[in-house]
């Protein structure tokens, strides 16, 4: 708390908090900017699922076509097989026989083509969703890749920024001793980025807490690093 500073080194504690500023700033703008390219990917991840969704709903209603068609084929095989043998039969029982199982075997036909007519118009409606679906998912990708190059063109210039401060920042830190980098770099952590405060009129401007007198004196000669007994931010003065 009282080291003996020069007037260098309070100016480079300045400078340093100006760049430690800018850097927190930045990173919060670059966060903000992540955090939109993420929900835009969410949204078209979500309306990829539904698409997704709607083909597997389709890809169903066609195996199910094919179930029915196969079966119906099982059918009509059986059919062709009980006339053959009725041609065949010697008694009325064994006639009778095959005639009630050629009659089964098409209503069994009857109920199957039935059905199957049912999920092919399921089936017509279903490849319209998804061909709409399709439509529109392609649309959203495309416009939201626009969105999201546009924001990361936006942002090139902030991250140039930020580079550019955070060299600044690392120069800083050579001319300073490590205790007060490491000193600034606590106080920074426990706000946000602001370890170091002007003081004026007896006020903190980091807390706007008021301080002792004969503190805010002792920051007016800038003979020692005066910490602000509310904050602990580092203070300094600057003659209006």
């Amino acid at each position: 708390m009282n080291d003996i500073p020069s007037k260098s080194e309070i100016e480079s504690l300045v400078k340093l908090q100006e760049a430690e500023t800018q850097i927190v700033k930045l990173n919060a703008v670059l966060i903000k900017v992540e955090k939109q390219k993420d929900e835009l990917s969410a949204n078209l991840n979500q309306f990829g699922i539904a698409l997704q969704e709607n083909k597997d709903n389709l890809s169903r209603t066609m195996e199910s076509c094919r179930d029915i068609e196969r079966e119906i084929q099982v059918v009509d095989d059986r059919i062709i097989k009980s006339n053959e043998k009725l041609r065949m039969v010697k008694t009325n029982k064994e006639y009778n026989l095959f005639l009630r199982e050629v009659d089964d075997n098409k209503k069994r036909k009857d109920v199957l083509e039935t059905e199957l007519l049912e999920y092919l118009d399921e089936k017509e409606a279903m490849e319209k969703i998804v061909q709409e679906s399709e439509k529109e998912f392609n649309l959203l990708k495309d416009q939201i890749e626009s969105e999201q190059k546009e924001i990361e063109q936006q942002s090139i210039a902030d991250r140039e920024l930020l580079d550019e401060y955070l060299a600044l920042k690392k120069d800083i830190g050579k001319t300073l001793e490590p205790s007060l980098m490491n000193r600034f770099g606590k106080i920074s952590k426990m706000h946000n980025g602001s370890a170091v405060a002007q003081v004026r009129k007896e006020v903190c401007l980091g807390c706007f807490m008021n301080i002792p007198p004969q503190l805010y004196i002792e920051v007016q000669r800038g003979n020692s690093l005066i910490s602000c007994p509310q904050c602990s931010r580092i203070l300094y003065y600057i003659n209006d």
